[in-house]
């Protein structure tokens, strides 16, 4: 495993981490890969109960994708997904057999709030920041993360999130229910192992059967193919590209809506 994504089994427990603090522990095309390997690896494990996925230092869980891979072309919503896609590592983190627990060691921002809901449970510390900033930049989001914002939390939520793209702080990300738990950092350690110790013990056949049975409740059924179009002209629209230069150039961006 690279030094970005770091893997760590220990008894029932495994634990991956983005180790990447410098840079907010944001996934890139490589880290997304071998973040898939870490999850792989885990779920290929009879041994292991529980997986936390969690970051690096003090400051950031994930900052989220890096901007700087992201096309601006419509074409590219039209080619094949790679497994090593972000959409498709989050949906495959969403599938683990076993229970999953984010543990926010800081700030949530842009695809890592997917990431974060992705998992079974999340666990935040005192402090914590979140944003979703693809309106502030004319990215059309993913099926599987708006689906899991809605699902997870609710519609009001993601479109506070999305819409809005709106900051929340740590305790309205408790009350909306974005994270199950909120401790101060000093508790948060302890916290992480009192969780993973009760899932690690608790029987394994019938909690990965019932995690497969919450989730098949509560799917929705949209259309998929109408939001993917959607998906494809925002991503080839001059928005997109109006606002990547201005995330470049440090301005407000221009947008026309075309």
């Amino acid at each position: 495993m690279a030094d970005s994504i770091l893997l760590a089994i220990a008894g029932p427990r495994a634990t991956i981490t983005l180790n990447d603090p410098d840079k907010h522990n944001r996934l890139d095309p490589a880290g997304l890969a071998d973040l898939r390997r870490a999850v792989e690896a885990v779920d290929a494990n009879p041994e292991v109960r529980v997986t936390v996925i969690t970051g690096a230092g003090e400051k950031t869980f994930c900052s989220g994708y890096d901007l700087g891979a992201i096309s601006s072309d419509s074409k590219a919503a039209d080619r094949p997904a790679s497994d090593d896609g972000f959409e498709q590592v989050m949906d495959r983190i969403e599938a683990m057999r076993m229970p999953t627990i984010a543990a926010l060691n800081g700030g949530v921002y842009g695809g890592a709030t997917d990431l974060a809901l992705a998992c079974d449970f999340r666990l935040g510390v005192r402090g914590m920041r979140f944003f979703m900033p693809a309106a502030r930049f004319g990215l059309h989001y993913y099926p599987g993360g708006l689906r899991r914002y809605t699902q997870k939390v609710g519609p009001s939520f993601a479109k506070r999130a999305f819409l809005l793209s709106e900051d929340f702080d740590d305790e309205a990300l408790l009350r909306i229910g974005y994270i199950d738990w909120l401790v101060d950092r000093a508790e948060f350690a302890a916290r992480i192992d009192a969780l993973a110790t009760r899932l690690a013990g608790l029987a394994p056949l019938s909690m990965v059967n019932m995690k497969r049975a919450i989730e098949q409740y509560a799917q929705a059924d949209p259309d998929v193919a109408s939001i993917r179009a959607n998906i494809r002209a925002c991503a080839g629209s001059d928005d997109l590209r109006e606002g990547l230069a201005a995330l470049r150039e440090r301005r407000p961006p221009r947008f026309r809506g075309a």
